[in-house]
């Protein structure tokens, strides 16, 4: 189908049924939008005024992972693991 079928079916899986962090995501994204326009009318530079932006999107963005799930971080999958702690290996080490 080539790169256009394949968006479009991602579109279209994000509209019917999106996941938990694109749900996230998208209120972020809204919200980094209405804090840029909330800020355009006072007079900060624009690196300023879009850094803050920025700024209150992450601040939502945790806010509402929280408020959605209940934890800010996801668990580790070996948390009751009680053997011991694995070595670290570095994959692009020959």
């Amino acid at each position: 189908m080539g790169l256009f079928g394949e968006l479009k079916e991602d579109v279209v899986e994000f509209v019917r049924d999106p996941t938990d962090e694109q749900k996230i995501l998208v209120t972020a994204a809204v919200a980094i939008a209405i804090a840029d326009r909330a800020l355009y009318f006072v007079d900060f530079p624009f690196v300023v005024r879009t850094t803050a932006a920025v700024g209150v999107g992450f601040i939502v963005m945790f806010l509402v992972s929280y408020l959605y799930t209940g934890q800010f971080v996801p668990p580790d999958g070996n948390v009751d693991d009680d053997e011991g702690v694995e070595e670290y290996v570095d994959e692009l080490d020959p």
